[in-house]
């Protein structure tokens, strides 16, 4: 089994003095200095401009062995680059370490003040990307009172529901899943659904739903075969119909320590963001894979449980869930729905939404059933010359459920992944999804493409944003009437 982490950290959560200097002098790599966004340094010989905010002791070493360009706040530039960080405050400015001027301070006594709904326009305007729109739209979530009522051949179910009961009846999901382990139910795999309407929902475009429903569960479950199937070819039953066997993760038990929690005793925003539950003895809990999608760490966790109930603790506290409950399956329509940009959402990718531009089509990513093992675990199983087993099993496996549930494959389909390179920033699903310091005198946050603790996806996160970055000053809140 495979725990595929939600997404890739690598943000610091320290803050340090800026090291600014100007672009006119020559400036070596400091180890002990934190550079800004468009700084540039000579390290070893070589230029290279830090992409975003840069913490001290984060150097350039690496930039040619990290697996995505996120993974890094270092690029190589030019030799004849300027070196030094532009647009830096000339000596006597604002800003300048070496001869700081204060900028104009508010009366005694009196704290900086900005209006709230001055924050609300600004993140509005900043969120209107009609991808932003497409995105948020497909990660909506319904309340869970509404989820726990839904029963199989329930006349009320929601649609989207319904649509996937017409296409995969309980005797339909026995027959396909005869090994699954007793936790994942049928009623499961529809409160799943129901979680997230926008899969297998209707659209207003001309867009076949059904065809796509049938193929979106075709995919899921071509990849809970890789995840979680039993992969043991003696058996009578074929290998793609030994899924969902495992609930978690091989050699895991509840209430074992030290799984997949190196990070909750860490001192920084990921630990603050999504704080590890505990033990009676004080022990962190364990984030070791769990469910269909192998759910893995505090830092997926975490979004995860907030996902489902408005609140980052419900899970830390109880990871056991993700597990035992019908959390088991929606951590599946979790992952499936949200983006790990610069990746796309899976949704997106077999609705249609997502239409690969030149950078994509140039790195092979292209739809098809091979671009979603590249969201999956393309790290490991894509880009080679060869396709990967692990990208072989997949592609049977799909095929197979494609046949089952009535899915055309059609012969121009790209089904693996070899020779696929990564998404990378300049493609049409690096949406900046995350809230980051403005750097700015004016109290704002600006968008960034890689992890923060604040999601633009969230409604609210904006203000948290500013809040953080800009402690000094009060926000009024002008919009109650």
């Amino acid at each position: 089994m495979y725990s595929t982490p939600f997404r890739t950290l690598h943000v610091a959560s320290a803050l340090c003095a800026l090291a600014l200097v100007p672009a006119a002098f020559a400036q070596d790599y400091d180890p002990s200095s934190t550079y800004t966004e468009n700084c540039v340094v000579t390290f070893k010989g070589d230029v290279f401009r830090a992409k975003w905010w840069v913490e001290p002791g984060h150097s350039p070493a690496h930039v040619d062995q990290v697996a995505h360009p996120w993974d890094t706040p270092w690029e190589r530039t030019a030799r004849d680059t300027p070196t030094g960080c532009p647009g830096t405050n000339p000596p006597g400015h604002p800003g300048d370490p070496g001869n700081p001027v204060d900028p104009p301070s508010p009366p005694p006594g009196k704290p900086r003040e900005v209006l709230l709904s001055q924050l609300l326009a600004d993140e509005a305007r900043l969120t209107t990307d009609p991808l932003m729109t497409a995105v948020r739209a497909s990660i909506r979530t319904l309340d869970n009172a509404s989820v726990e009522a839904v029963q199989p051949g329930r006349a009320s179910n929601p649609a989207n529901v319904r649509r996937v009961e017409s296409i995969v009846d309980a005797a339909r999901f026995a027959y396909l899943f005869p090994l699954r382990a007793p936790e994942y139910s049928y009623r499961g795999l529809l409160q799943a659904v129901a979680k997230f309407p926008a899969v297998c929902a209707d659209y207003d475009d001309g867009r076949d739903a059904e065809a796509i429903c049938r193929k979106t569960l075709a995919t899921m479950f071509a990849h809970f075969a890789q995840e979680t199937g039993a992969h043991e070819s003696w058996r009578p039953e074929e290998e793609y119909r030994q899924a969902l066997a495992y609930v978690r993760e091989m050699g895991w038990t509840e209430g074992a320590r030290g799984g997949y929690n190196g990070e909750c005793a860490s001192q920084g925003w990921i630990a603050d963001t999504w704080p590890c539950g505990t033990y009676a003895d004080g022990a962190f809990k364990s984030y070791f894979g769990r469910g269909a999608k192998q759910l893995s760490y505090n830092y997926n966790y975490g979004p995860f449980s907030e996902a489902m109930y408005g609140d980052v603790r419900t899970l830390l506290d109880a990871p056991e869930r993700v597990a035992d409950t019908w959390l088991n399956l929606a951590s599946a329509t979790f992952f499936f729905t949200y983006p790990q940009p610069p990746k796309p959402s899976m949704l997106h990718v077999i609705d249609g939404t997502w239409q690969p531009n030149a950078a994509d089509r140039a790195a092979g990513l292209v739809p098809g059933f091979g671009v979603t093992t590249q969201i999956i675990n393309g790290g490991v199983e894509c880009g080679g010359q060869d396709e990967h087993l692990q990208s072989r099993n997949r592609i049977t496996y799909y095929r197979a459920f494609a046949a089952t549930l009535g899915v055309p494959v059609g012969a121009d389909e790209v089904l693996g992944c070899k020779g696929m390179k990564q998404f990378a920033e300049g493609g049409a699903g690096a949406l900046p999804v995350y809230w980051e310091n403005n750097w700015s005198e004016q109290p704002g946050c600006k968008l960034v493409g890689y992890q923060t603790a604040f999601s633009a996806l969230k409604p609210g996160e904006y203000v948290a944003c500013v809040r953080k970055a800009f402690p000094d000053v009060e926000i009024v809140d002008d919009t109650r009437h």
